[in-house]
């Protein structure tokens, strides 16, 4: 069940400048409007591959636990496996974003990558890592990982429980190629992103932010879990584009002018110019986390003419 809601709020303000300092609302920088474009979910491509491909056993014929008739099914934000859309490969440096969903007892067999940092944030249920450099691990709501695939590294991703998982994939186009793998996880805070802006990654040279996860790439990510009705808000520096998702419920990006886009489930948002961003949920949804809207945003280094072309 959604709860709607849309009219006027006490603001909660949280602003990033280039210092990786949070800003209380008498402190944001000058308002300027942010461009934002809406993708909406049904120009995702979604995937349900064969469960053979990955090590899977074949679908249940009638599973009251399963919530989809195939083990996985994945939307694509940008090209990746069998989708190949050259007016849409790539958003700056993030190459892939999947949402996947795995249903229970089905995963990701043993396979490998290189020369790719590879960001895993979990919406719901638990995923189970494990990969060569010796890591096994499982990973609740709210829990990120990542991996610097470097010169080389395998590993799995598993559903061993009793009810769906879901998860946000994605793949960012490193600094250099050629360096050591490495993992490495944060478990997750409720509290630090309940209507606000939880900064989560940055990069490992920038010495001005303290992350729980850093990264090879200028490449920041925020989440943020709001109620109904509660505002948040995002600087996006000169230099800067973001590229925004909606996880759960209903929310209202506004960029401090005239221009709003209503994200729902699975929709995104390009913004590719600097900004105040505002974000209002505008309907809740019954989560892990109580009745929330959630949000995910990639913030990085800003490319000319970068954005899909296809529509």
């Amino acid at each position: 069940m959604i709860k709607n809601f849309f009219k006027g709020a006490s603001l909660f303000c949280t602003a990033k400048r280039s210092s990786g300092n949070t800003l209380s609302s008498s402190q944001i920088c000058p308002e300027m409007p942010a461009t934002i474009r809406k993708i909406p979910s049904d120009k995702l491509f979604v995937s349900e591959p064969n469960p053979e491909w990955f090590g899977n056993g074949p679908n249940p014929k009638d599973d009251s636990s399963w919530t989809n008739q195939n083990w996985l099914k994945s939307r694509f934000h940008f090209s990746f496996a069998e989708y190949s859309n050259p007016k849409n490969d790539h958003f700056g440096v993030l190459r892939v974003m999947n949402d996947d969903l795995v249903q229970p007892h089905r995963g990701f067999g043993t396979h490998g990558h290189a020369n790719m940092e590879i960001i895993t944030y979990i919406v719901s249920g638990k995923l189970t890592h494990k990969d060569s450099m010796g890591t096994e691990e499982s990973l609740g709501r709210g829990s990120i990982q990542f991996m610097t695939a470097g010169k080389g590294v395998r590993h799995s991703e598993y559903n061993h429980e009793d009810i769906p998982l879901r998860f946000i994939q994605v793949w960012i186009i490193p600094e250099q190629r050629g360096l050591p793998p490495n993992y490495g996880s944060y478990s997750g805070s409720l509290e630090k992103r309940k209507n606000q802006f939880q900064h989560l990654v940055s990069n490992v040279r920038d010495e001005s932010s303290s992350t729980p996860v850093e990264i090879n790439q200028d490449t920041d990510v925020f989440a943020t879990e709001l109620d109904l009705g509660s505002h948040t808000t995002l600087q996006i520096e000169e230099g800067r584009q973001a590229y925004l998702l909606c996880i759960e419920g209903e929310i209202v990006v506004n960029n401090g002018t005239q221009q709003q886009q209503k994200l729902a489930k699975h929709d995104a948002c390009e913004i590719t110019s600097a900004g105040m961003l505002e974000l209002q949920a505008a309907a809740v949804v019954p989560t892990e986390s109580g009745d929330v809207a959630h949000a995910l945003v990639f913030v990085m280094e800003s490319v000319p003419g970068a954005g899909r072309s296809d529509f």
